[in-house]
């Protein structure tokens, strides 16, 4: 049992290193590829401008791609040890659509757009969609009437998801001017983010994996099941509005800086379970960096693919991901047929 438990210590580090090297990797890839394709850093360090564009646009979006696939990551992680569900992603307690309702009522009501580039405006965003997004993880406690019961709480935030975002759907028909503009937000992009947004995003990961990691006994016990949970005199009721406030502020964080990007909080746990078994601990932290690394390349290839034109990120983590779970599903249907 101890050497089954080394050789997982010791597969979970050295994941850990292979996931940091990796993103320093597509760090130096991601400062080399803008509207005109790749180019060298060694090649625009000799060009006074063309280092400005890199240091206050490629650099601060690839930095910031991280960042946010890194919360996201976290995220998941910690709503799929919370709700006892592979299947559980970030979104699942009606932020997404909360932040969505936060971002089209600020558009309604203040005429602001994503594409501005005042930085009253941006904050003004940026604040709507995190206060949405707190605002209905809240709402589903309310409906929840707490966090003591995980079935209620995960039919609230079915529930408020729905409810808000019909309520989204109803604001933009009824001001269509302010649609195309909200579809930057919809479909997921790093492409406004700066440094002051990656100092957000770099604050709130730090709070959310440090509060995670010193709960993730809880977790640990949870997957033994709620009656063990509390024999092993856990007190689940704080503990799980501590773990809902971690998913609520890293999801909040990242959704108010990039938008909706999809299925990045529920393939990077997927993934790092799919390489080690290991305690929450380390789950969290593996999947923040898996997260990380799967936003940052998929914001890469979003930028390159079709350069000097975009693809949304957010249409693209869709994609691959949902190609993932539809293998990893047939995969798993295969396997139980004994094939």
């Amino acid at each position: 049992m101890s050497l089954h438990v080394t050789h997982q210590h010791r597969k979970a580090l050295l994941l850990a290193g292979g996931l940091l090297l990796f993103s320093a990797a597509l760090l130096l890839l991601g400062v080399s590829v803008g509207s005109t394709g790749f180019d060298s850093v060694l090649a625009l360090r000799r060009d006074p401008q063309a280092w400005l564009i890199v240091w206050e646009i490629r650099l601060p979006r690839t930095v910031g791609a991280w960042l946010a696939g890194a919360l996201l990551g976290l995220a998941g992680a910690v709503a799929q040890g919370l709700f006892r569900n592979p299947l559980a992603d970030p979104y699942l307690l009606g932020s997404a659509s909360g932040a969505s309702l936060g971002v089209a009522g600020a558009m309604v009501l203040f005429g602001v757009s994503p594409l501005a580039t005042h930085w009253l405006a941006r904050i003004g965003l940026t604040g709507a969609a995190f206060v949405g997004a707190v605002l209905a993880v809240l709402l589903t406690l309310v409906l929840a009437k707490g966090v003591q019961h995980t079935l209620r709480l995960l039919l609230a935030g079915v529930i408020v998801g729905v409810v808000l975002g019909a309520v989204t759907a109803l604001a933009l028909l009824l001001n269509p001017d302010v649609l195309q503009a909200m579809q930057s937000f919809m479909l997921g992009s790093t492409g406004f983010v700066g440094w002051a947004a990656c100092a957000v995003m770099a604050l709130g990961l730090a709070a959310c994996l440090l509060a995670a990691w010193m709960l993730s006994h809880v977790l640990d016990g949870l997957a033994l099941g709620e009656a063990t949970a509390q024999s092993l005199g856990l007190a689940l009721p704080q503990m799980r509005a501590a773990l809902v406030a971690v998913l609520a502020l890293a999801t909040g964080a990242s959704v108010a800086q990039t938008g909706l990007i999809a299925f990045v909080g529920l393939a990077a746990p997927h993934l790092v379970r799919s390489i080690v078994k290991t305690t929450h601990g380390r789950l969290i932290v593996l999947a923040s960096l898996m997260g990380a690394v799967l936003l940052t390349a998929a914001d890469i290839l979003a930028r390159g693919l079709i350069a000097p034109q975009e693809l949304p990120v957010g249409v693209l983590t869709a994609v691959l991901g949902g190609s993932y779970l539809l293998w990893l599903m047939h995969r798993q249907t295969v396997r139980g047929a004994g094939l």
